[in-house]
């Protein structure tokens, strides 16, 4: 039996984290959740303290963004759910891990980035489908707004959008979530 993969995406302040939230809460189980923003500002800060506040308190809270895939299989030894929060911030850490200036990066760079961070998800994704997890990833639907300024924007605009498809077509099914209300589209 493999495991399942749901996304469930939407813009800022959409309400997906709450609806993948709830998801999770429908499942058999214990949850772990994959929290990966760092706290570099107090903004920050706050926002991680809300989402910790707001979750079941029997959930399991990892923090990381890169080579998640490799705790899976201790991870699913206890948990049959993982909740991802957030794809986009963890694209964004492995962008800036890789790379320092974005306005004068080459194309072949480019590509090299995404590319290891499209293999992150993609090791990701088969580690909870080969523990039999239920993972639950949330992300931010970034290319719904204007062409960004700045090319650093528009490479993080790119990249995150193609990862986003990725996931999307190897997931089991999708929600779009809008003012709070989740659509299923896959």
């Amino acid at each position: 039996m493999e495991g399942k993969i749901t996304l469930v995406t939407g813009g800022a302040r959409s309400g997906k984290s709450s609806y993948a939230e709830n998801l999770a809460k429908t499942s058999k189980g214990l949850v772990a959740y994959l929290a990966t923003a760092i706290a570099f500002d107090e903004g920050m800060k706050d926002r991680i303290k809300k989402h910790r506040d707001l979750r079941p308190s029997e959930w399991t809270t990892y923090e990381g963004y890169k080579d998640l895939y490799k705790i899976i299989g201790e991870i699913g030894t206890k948990h049959k759910t993982i909740l991802l929060d957030c794809v986009t911030i963890m694209t964004t850490n492995l962008m800036f891990e890789c790379e320092e200036d974005w306005e004068n990066i080459s194309h072949e760079k480019i590509d090299e980035v995404e590319n290891y961070i499209q293999d992150q998800m993609i090791k990701l994704i088969e580690e909870i489908k080969k523990n039999n997890i239920w993972g639950i990833m949330v992300t931010n639907e970034v290319g719904m707004g204007i062409v960004p300024e700045n090319r650093m924007s528009r490479i993080f605009r790119d990249i995150a959008g193609r990862i986003n498809q990725m996931i999307a077509k190897k997931a089991d099914e999708v929600y779009f979530t809008v003012s709070g209300i989740p659509m299923k589209i896959k």
